[in-house]
């Protein structure tokens, strides 16, 4: 505990919020009562004692640096400096299942059964479901639920019977399982709706439906006013479950989150004006279809607020909706937080790192500026490329467990792609496009071996090694000389692997890809690794907002 709490830094967020209305006060009141509760559902999906282990930690004032881990860590696992997870407290060990299935529950049995029973596959793996032994205990409490909330019932035609002829296995939508956590996060957004109705109205219907989404599990409605909407105030809000790298198992499960945000209007307009060139992107990557993408991406720079769920943390940016056909209906809206990706505290902390890895000559090609646009490009990128396999099938659906690692490669290779075409363009110097670069380099440099759980990690390790094979890198003493000249070669070429993985949506072969290029070398990697853990002062980030007070603050 001690080690990791020495190597952690406090990021305390306290943006200005004195140019809010009095409404948009009192939403954000309502939205933090909202990502209190959708905090602890998260926490509730990631282990199946975690809420135990919250009220018992709540209660020891005696035991902080306890408290502080379990903060970091959302839950009562923690990632430890030799990047292995281990409890903080007494409970049980960390599963892959997580408690999203039953306890317990392999791979291979699950497998087994979807084989026998094919027509329950688009039921088990549905992303806002929690699968349950079906037991007559569980079938009942999914029944009260609907009883207690007839709202819930009706929005769920058809599940009283489902639950009722389901064998082996229950599939819960959220809102029945977490039934009274969604129906209160439902009265705080439309709380704050009737608040903003005045002053924001596209903000406003956008809280409302997603008030109802969170009712029916289902998010098209949220989804196309949030992306489509224009909203006039100084906020925007992340509210649901989205992501799915928490899910071992599968990787198709979503978890919980809130994300407050405040407006930063001058970037958001400067962002805005560079993104009529996305097509040209698009057209410039390694793939033979040709495909026409939306340009009118609405993009922002916020300084958060709050962070609530799998957001909390250090997030730098997002793009969602990530359901492909409600991408292809409505777009998709970017999400980029300013006091995070600026923040001078975390750029010191890997640029101390970036000095480590490579020689001296090149120490000072990193910039936050090029971290920045790296990142904005990174978020497009998920836009970019392929979204759906030759077949017509989802890619999360047709890779599954490497459906995430792919796509957010794909996205980092895009981001490398892009800035050559936006210096022709005129939108970014020369030293501008060196730092994306330098940044891109920093993004694949690992202080540990990936666990292979670990889809960002992995496929940044997949990356170092394709640069070293194509000599984009090269090992000299000890550390790492990047060929500016040969690096567009190799992202351009490793890009085509992954569109050619995705195109085909076969699970096996990008397993195959990915064993292939997740080597770890003793004398190269650990020695990089060792380096860059040698200059270290922190590893993790303990995150606090000067907005939260009383439990939330903890």
């Amino acid at each position: 505990m001690a080690a990791v709490l020495d190597r952690t830094a406090r990021i305390h967020l306290a943006p200005d919020l004195t140019g809010l209305s009095d409404a948009e006060h009192g939403a954000v009141r309502e939205l933090v009562a909202a990502g209190d509760r959708l905090h602890r559902v998260y926490m509730s999906q990631r282990h199946p004692q975690a809420l135990h282990a919250a009220d018992f930690l709540e209660g020891r004032p005696d035991l902080p640096g306890l408290r502080d881990l379990f903060r970091m860590n959302i839950g009562p696992i923690a990632t430890t400096l030799d990047n292995t997870r281990e409890s903080i407290i007494t409970v049980e060990p960390e599963s892959p299942s997580r408690n999203l299935y039953p306890p317990g529950t392999t791979r291979e049995q699950m497998d087994a059964f979807l084989q026998g029973h094919p027509g329950r596959r688009a039921d088990i793996l549905n992303p806002r479901t929690i699968v349950q032994a079906a037991t007559q205990d569980n079938r009942d409490r999914a029944l009260a639920a609907l009883t207690s909330h007839p709202v819930l019932d009706a929005l769920h035609p058809g599940l009283r019977q489902r639950l009722a002829d389901e064998q082996d296995y229950l599939s819960v939508p959220y809102s029945v399982a977490f039934s009274d956590d969604m129906v209160f996060v439902s009265e705080r957004l439309n709380a704050a709706a009737s608040l903003m109705a005045d002053e924001d109205p596209a903000f406003a219907r956008y809280l409302r439906l997603r008030a109802r989404d969170l009712l029916a599990d289902d998010y098209e409605g949220g989804d196309a006013a949030w992306v489509t909407g224009t909203f006039t105030g100084n906020l925007n809000a992340q509210i649901g479950a989205y992501e799915t790298y928490d899910d071992a198992l599968y990787g198709v499960k979503t978890m919980f989150s809130l994300s407050l945000l405040q407006r930063d209007r001058a970037r958001s307009d400067e962002l805005q004006a560079a993104l009529g060139d996305i097509q040209l992107v698009q057209n410039a990557l390694p793939m033979d279809e040709r495909r026409e993408v939306r340009s009118n991406i609405p993009v922002g720079v916020y300084n958060v607020i709050a962070d609530f769920g799998q957001a909390r943390g250090t997030n730098t940016a997002t793009i969602l909706p990530n359901e492909a056909y409600l991408a292809r209906q409505y777009g998709r809206t970017i999400l980029m937080r300013g006091n995070i990706l600026l923040n001078d505290e975390i750029f010191q902390e890997t640029h101390r790192a970036f000095e480590a890895a490579v020689v001296d000559t090149q120490g000072n090609h990193l910039s936050s500026e090029g971290g920045f646009y790296r990142t904005l490009w990174h978020e497009i990128g998920h836009y970019l490329g392929v979204d759906q396999t030759a077949d017509g099938r989802d890619l999360d659906a047709a890779l599954e467990d490497t459906a995430d690692l792919l796509e957010e490669m794909k996205a980092d290779l895009v981001s490398l792609v892009s800035a050559p075409i936006l210096r022709q363009r005129g939108y970014l110097s020369d030293d501008q496009v060196r730092g994306i670069q330098a940044s891109g380099i920093l993004r694949v440099l690992q202080k540990n071996r990936p666990r292979r759980e670990q889809p960002y990690q992995t496929m940044q390790l997949i990356q170092w090694n394709w640069y070293l094979d194509h000599d984009a890198l090269r090992f000299e003493d000890g550390r790492l000389r990047i060929d500016y000249a040969r690096y567009p070669a190799a992202v351009q070429s490793l890009l085509r692997e992954v569109l050619d993985l995705q195109r085909q949506g076969d699970r096996d072969a990008a397993n195959a890809f990915v064993d292939r290029w997740t080597t770890w070398q003793p004398d190269l990697h650990e020695a990089i690794a060792a380096r860059m853990r040698e200059t270290e002062r922190t590893r993790f980030r303990l995150v606090t907002y000067s907005t939260l007070d009383g439990p939330s603050a903890r």
